[in-house]
Order: C-alpha cells, then structure tokens, then sequence
C-alpha cells in the first residue's frame, strides 16, 4: 500500500520536507521546528504544531514570512507551490467587480502606509466582499492590535496549506 502524504512527510529527507513546509510558510525557523516534531501521530497534530509554530514566530519572522504573500487582490505570478496556494486561496477576487478590485487596491495602499506590511487575511473561505470589510475594520487597529491580528492569520494560512500538502 503506497505511503499516506503524512508518511511521506513524516519520512522524507529533511530537505524535501523542509521544501514543502517553506511554501506554507517562509518564516526561517519554521520548517525546522516543525520537522523537528516527526513524526507525527495524525495530520491534526502536524497542523496543531505548524499553527503553533507560526502563532511564536518573532516579528521579524512574521515580516519574512509575509514578504511571500501577494496583496489581496493582485494578479498572482508565478509558478511556485506559495504563487499556486495563493491563487486558490483568493479565487475570491477572481470573480469580484471593478469596483470591488478598486476599493481592495486602494484599500491595500492605505494598510501598507498605515502599518508598513502587506494586508494578510486569511482568504479561503471568505468573499471578496468579506475580505475588503475586514481590511477596512484593521484599518482602525493600532500597530499592536494589527500585529495580532496578522500573527492569527498567518498561522491558519499556515494550517490551511500545511492541510493541503498532507491531503487533508
């Protein structure tokens, strides 16, 4: 019987699986200390320590780790495993109107201004509607708030990709 995705991952050279884990999150330190936990009894814990993983990343790791993210609702480019996962997650925009696009660049433009970083939300799941609403809400967070804010949705974009690499 052929190995599960978590087998493999489990099982891989460190490289490769450090490989895999990078395109679900570029922050330096965090394919090593979730390698460092194989190998893991069920995808659920590997996703629990990858979110957990991100949730300690300093802010300097968060800054690398974001560098790796489009904006929300730029033409994704590109043909790597993050370019690809970004575009399934914010299929979203794909469909938005004009207007929508608009009010999400400009949007972006004043978040970037505000707090020096790309707009991250985790967007699988939500409209376009819902993600320009939210970034408009972050738009009164103060640095701190918004750091935490970023900080929890890095960590389940993590979740979510480190799922998608296993098969979940």
């Amino acid at each position: 019987m052929p190995e599960s995705p978590l087998e493999s991952l489990n099982t891989a050279p460190a490289e490769r699986a450090a490989e895999l884990l990078a395109a679900c999150n570029a922050a330096p330190r965090f394919a090593a200390e979730v390698l460092a936990g194989r190998p893991y009894p069920s995808g659920p814990a590997l996703v629990a320590r990858a979110e957990e993983v991100s949730r300690s990343l300093s802010w300097d790791e968060v800054a690398t780790a974001l560098a790796a993210h489009p904006r929300i609702g730029d033409r994704v480019e590109g043909s790597s495993a993050e370019a690809a996962a970004s575009r399934r997650e914010q299929s979203a925009m794909g469909t938005a109107d004009d207007g929508l696009r608009t009010a999400m660049l400009e949007g972006n433009r004043a978040y970037q201004e505000r707090f020096g970083t790309v707009f991250l939300i985790r967007a699988a799941g939500r409209s376009a509607e819902e993600m320009l609403a939210e970034l408009q809400r972050r738009l009164g967070n103060s640095p701190e708030e918004e750091r935490a804010e970023v900080v929890e949705q890095l960590a389940q974009i993590t979740g979510l990709r480190v799922t998608g690499v296993i098969g979940g």
